[in-house]
């Protein structure tokens, strides 16, 4: 099977590993990839936003299967562009991706399957804004609408900050949600689907907030940890039943099945589970622990899902063991970051590229404000901490700052689902 992978961040590293590791791939390629991806994969240039140019790069190179890593070319149409042109792609239509890239159309894909979210309002007017605030409580809540890479997210209790972050929304013409606060320990659970069959993977938990102690602005997503030992065992069949198969029966029915990866992320709150956000991808950092501890083969399970037979994939095996990942980001990031800085020990083991090119000279230097995710595995979660702090270690970046707790309070047993 020759596979292209479309996308050049860490979770595009992490998937093109698992695919090196399979013994039906016989040719891997990545566009435009990063200089992670380079080691294991051939590199080709590609405008990830331009579905002409993706599926004629999937003709061209002859790819039996196009995996689609990141929400952009997703909502832009990518996917249904290589399917036209005869190649399977993992990856939902940009009808369904509309789950991610418009908040208001999954709340109402949510409320007609009667699925436990938060409750919001959009607002599209600064008139209406102070009266719309009012009619919340603190912590407010203020999202983007659309796209913003995670970083579109203020939560804060005091009502100045969140009428600040609604403005600027606003006035660079997003339409802005507002909801009610969340509480109980976040879960991400990615689901394979295929219209109305879903395969949940293991439950993960990221961290969103910059700094230790979840301080700090929200993030593209600073570290992760797999499995979740504080949760229950029927954790990830009770929100399939409750949260996934309901929406993707609910897409079916608006004739626009889902097919791809579709990812819950959920807060366990006094009251039940209920829905932060879909995503319709692969989620980073969390594919980087998932992945580290799946033991089926994954291009097969993304060919099935791609070509409608995941339904009769055996189910699937994983790892007896712990994985966690640890963000390593760039000077000024989740600001402007610095970039073009030398980095050693990128090429260690555990260490997957993100904002990542190789100069000229050989030379890895960061490109982006997250530039590697550094996973470390072990037989527990203590284990794979002190794996992935320890090798995070040998890497060296000027200016660089990570997340030092990265499943710690999990370690410490400190993490509990709120009685209802």
């Amino acid at each position: 099977m020759r596979v292209l992978v479309v996308g050049s961040g860490a979770r595009e590293h992490s998937i093109v590993l698992a695919m090196a590791q399979d013994p039906e791939v016989t040719a891997l390629a990545c566009a435009p990839g990063n200089a992670g991806t380079a080691a294991v994969a051939e590199q080709r240039g590609l405008d990830v936003t331009d579905p002409a140019a993706a599926a004629a790069l999937a003709i061209s190179w002859k790819a039996d299967l196009v995996v689609v890593g990141p929400e952009v070319p997703l909502v832009a149409g990518v996917a249904d562009a290589v399917r036209a042109a005869g190649v399977a792609c993992f990856g939902p239509s940009a009808a369904a991706a509309r789950i991610e890239g418009s908040k208001s159309f999954a709340k109402d894909v949510m409320t007609a399957a009667r699925v436990n979210t938060a409750t919001s309002e959009i607002v599209d007017n600064p008139a209406h804004l102070d009266a719309a605030l009012a009619r919340f409580t603190p912590p407010y809540v203020v999202k983007d609408d659309g796209l913003a890479a995670g970083k579109g997210v203020v939560v804060s209790a005091d009502l100045e900050v969140a009428r600040a972050h609604a403005r600027t929304l606003l006035d660079d013409g997003h339409p802005v949600l507002l909801e009610s606060y969340l509480d109980g320990p976040e879960v991400s659970l990615f689901c394979l689907v295929d219209g109305a069959t879903v395969v949940p993977l293991l439950p993960a938990q990221d961290f969103k907030r910059v700094g230790d102690g979840d301080s700090g602005p929200n993030t593209g997503g600073m570290g992760a940890y797999a499995p979740l030992p504080w949760a229950s065992p029927s954790l990830a069949d009770d929100l399939v039943r409750t949260v996934v198969a309901p929406v993707a029966e609910e897409m079916v029915r608006r004739a626009t099945p889902f097919s791809g990866l579709l990812y819950a992320g959920l807060a366990l709150t006094s009251a039940g589970p209920a829905v932060i956000e879909f995503n319709c991808r692969f989620g980073d950092p969390e594919t980087q622990v998932v992945l580290a501890l799946l033991r089926t083969p994954l291009a097969r399970l993304l060919h099935a899902t791609a070509t409608g037979r995941l339904a009769e994939e055996p189910a699937l095996q994983w790892a007896d063991a712990a994985a966690v990942t640890v963000v390593v980001a760039a000077e000024g990031y989740p600001g402007t970051p610095r970039l073009g800085d030398v980095i050693t020990g990128a090429d260690g083991e555990g260490v997957l590229h993100a904002g990542t090119r190789r100069r000229d000279d050989g030379a890895v230097v960061s490109a982006g404000g997250r530039v590697l995710s550094v996973v470390g595995t072990g037989t527990d979660l203590t284990a794979a901490r002190q794996d992935a702090y320890r090798r995070l270690e040998g890497v060296h970046l000027a200016g660089s700052h990570h997340r030092t707790d990265i499943a710690l309070r999990a370690e410490r047993g400190e993490i509990t689902v709120p009685a209802p």
